[in-house]
């Protein structure tokens, strides 16, 4: 590996100050040389804490020693940056979602294209050991054919009151965090999508969704549920998947895998079993030693390999993990599906 990349983060906030200038600081592959942020108490407390804070944007972008920069502005803001840095000499990272619409991307790939440096966008969420274990299991094929896939992510407090609850400023949950799960479904299953159904959640606030649900339908049959929701007081498992002999489940990020599979040749007609006010054999529970069971634990993962393989990416080492198709395909996922909310239908596509 080359020495380590100069970084600035532009963009302060919870993701560029809390985030990305953490990882950076223990970096092996870049050095935190500073950061920008529009505000000057933030640039102050950049310096506080020890952070070279840029007074102006031009500053960042004038400044040769930089190799790279890390985009984590409001998401009205990403395309406008992204393409003056890109423009200015700079590999960029751009935090999710990358643009607000394909347009938008497709300006940002060409600047990357017409200058030749590289653009990414920031999806640390595939390195979530929760995701990884279910694609693991997926690719296995131990379940058989794998009908279906549930991905949940619920909380109760509504939308964060700031920026994400301004239609303007690009907010809401879909492109908060349904961008992260679609990302994850579409490295689950790579086969083609097929159909994007949604339903969009405007509960504790009308301007922008707060929560969605939608269904992602793919060429091999398998259906693939994504919901976000922040009115959720009980909350559904984190994944939940389905397949012709077994199922998979994992009740939050923190939790094994629960793996359930039929023992094959263990075929039993069924005892009827009571339920409510009648009788069922097909709601009857298997008979113990018909199926078998275990649990998978959190495999290792480091979110520091993002950065690494963009470091490589730039000396021509490795292709990009996250590749500008791969953000196409995410962000036309997101247009379809509030596209499907507003017509209230099932869209078809060939993506």
């Amino acid at each position: 590996m080359s020495e380590k990349k100069n970084l600035v983060v532009i963009g302060y906030g919870g993701m560029g100050g809390g985030f990305h200038c953490t990882h950076a600081q223990k970096s092996d592959v870049v050095s935190l040389a500073g950061i920008y942020d529009i505000d000057p108490e933030k640039r102050a407390k950049a310096e506080a804490n020890g952070i070279k804070a840029y007074p102006t944007l031009e500053a960042v972008l004038e400044d040769r020693s930089v190799d790279l920069v890390t985009v984590a502005v409001p998401n009205d803001c990403h395309k406008d940056i992204v393409i003056r840095a890109l423009e200015a000499g700079k590999n960029v990272i751009c935090e999710k979602p990358v643009a607000l619409n394909s347009e938008e991307l497709e300006e940002m790939i060409a600047a990357s294209d017409r200058t030749g440096k590289l653009f990414t966008v920031h999806q640390n969420r595939r390195w979530d050991t929760d995701m990884l274990r279910i694609k693991a299991l997926y690719n296995k094929g131990e379940l058989g054919q794998v009908v279906s896939i549930e991905s949940r992510i619920h909380g109760s407090r509504g939308i964060p009151g700031d920026w994400r609850k301004q239609k303007a400023h690009g907010g809401g949950m879909v492109l908060d965090w349904g961008v992260h799960l679609i990302d994850q479904a579409l490295q689950i299953v790579p086969e083609k999508i097929t159909s994007v159904y949604a339903r969009l959640d405007y509960i504790t606030t009308k301007e922008v969704d707060d929560g969605c649900h939608i269904v992602i339908g793919f060429e091999n049959g398998v259906y693939y549920t994504v919901e976000v929701g922040t009115c959720n007081f009980i909350s559904l498992p984190r994944f939940y998947m389905r397949g012709s002999v077994g199922t998979a489940i994992i009740r939050n990020w923190d939790m094994p895998m629960e793996v359930t599979v039929r023992k094959t040749g263990t075929e039993k007609d069924a005892t009827p079993i009571k339920a409510e006010s009648g009788l069922t054999k097909t709601m009857a529970p298997r008979d113990a030693d018909t199926t078998y069971s275990y649990e998978v634990p959190m495999p290792p993962s480091d979110v520091h390999d993002f950065y690494r393989n963009f470091c490589r990416a730039i000396d021509g080492k490795e292709k990009q993990l996250i590749t500008h198709d791969q953000m196409r395909r995410v962000m036309k996922v997101m247009e379809l599906s509030f596209e499907s909310d507003r017509l209230g239908q099932v869209i078809k596509t060939e993506l």
